[in-house]
């Protein structure tokens, strides 16, 4: 019984990670993304280096330390600066609607009714979007250390590495954040059964609800133990831990947005690790125990 729910869950990944692998709108969604991490992490601050020019996120910036930012040295800091809002909305949008397209669809309908057991179906859907988050991870380094090493060689300046002690917790960092936007995504669109209605939550939830309630904490100070475990607000304080030291504030000024310091990195990333947890054990038990029509 156990070998045959396993062997289950293996063909329900492949299946799942063939479909994505086919599926245009993750190509799309996760090139977007890419994209963003490239353009907000080094062309624009090199561009500002060369031109002496500023902006909100770099304002009052030495040169000296913009160029640091470019550099291999820096490569973990700058990767994970742009993950907390940007990347993390591509892919808490990923999640929901990889979930939520299959009920528009009525994939999930002929599956769940003519394949393999639900939690067998939907385990192997989980196994296979962690597979792509790790992909992301991996490609999205790998991309950031090459842009940094031709700043680096087109400037003459020497090659540094990040510590490797660093780096993999950076790595393990940027699992975490963009595992768990994931996973709040699959969580959104289990409950909606909707795609549109999945990413428009997703959106409004990341981009907007966060953001007003820590807002709003400022000034009604009851409401800061509840911001301060936020998901957005873990995520934030991952990716601050690594660049920006404890200002007092849950600030990151200057910083790119999303980037916190309102949580130690421990802390932070327990929390996240639990937010994982969560949605993945609520999803599944959504998805398992109720119709599917």
């Amino acid at each position: 019984m156990a070998g045959s729910h396993v062997a289950s869950l293996l063909a329900s990944t492949r299946a799942e990670l063939l479909r994505l692998r086919k599926w245009p709108a993750m190509w799309i969604m996760l090139g977007t993304g890419l994209l963003l991490n490239i353009l907000f992490g080094y062309v624009f601050s090199y561009i500002s280096y060369l031109t002496g020019s500023s902006s909100t996120i770099n304002e009052d910036v030495p040169p000296a330390e913009l160029l640091h930012d470019l550099l291999p040295v820096s490569l973990v800091e700058t990767t994970l600066q742009g993950m907390p809002m940007f990347g993390g909305a591509i892919l808490l949008i990923f999640g929901a609607l990889t979930v939520g397209s299959g009920y528009g669809w009525g994939t999930w309908k002929t599956v769940f009714t003519q394949g393999p057991s639900r939690t067998a179906t939907f385990g192997g859907t989980l196994i296979a979007l962690a597979s792509v988050v790790a992909a992301v991870v991996v490609v999205t380094f790998s991309t950031n250390l090459g842009i940094s090493v031709l700043i680096s060689a087109v400037e003459a300046e020497s090659l540094v590495w990040p510590p490797l002690s660093e780096t993999a917790q950076g790595v393990g960092g940027a699992m975490l954040i963009y595992s768990m936007w994931t996973t709040l995504g699959v969580v959104v669109g289990t409950l909606t059964r909707s795609p549109a209605l999945a990413v428009g939550l997703s959106l409004v939830w990341a981009l907007a609800v966060e953001n007003l309630l820590r807002g709003v904490a400022n000034a009604l100070t009851v409401l800061e133990p509840l911001t301060n475990v936020l998901p957005g607000t873990a995520a934030g304080s991952i990716a601050g831990a690594m660049r920006i030291p404890d200002l007092g504030d849950g600030a990151d000024d200057g910083g790119a947005p999303g980037v916190l310091t309102i949580l130690d990195a421990g802390p932070a990333a327990l929390l996240l690790a639990g937010y994982i947890v969560v949605f993945g054990i609520v999803a599944t038990l959504v998805t398992t125990r109720r119709d599917v029509v």
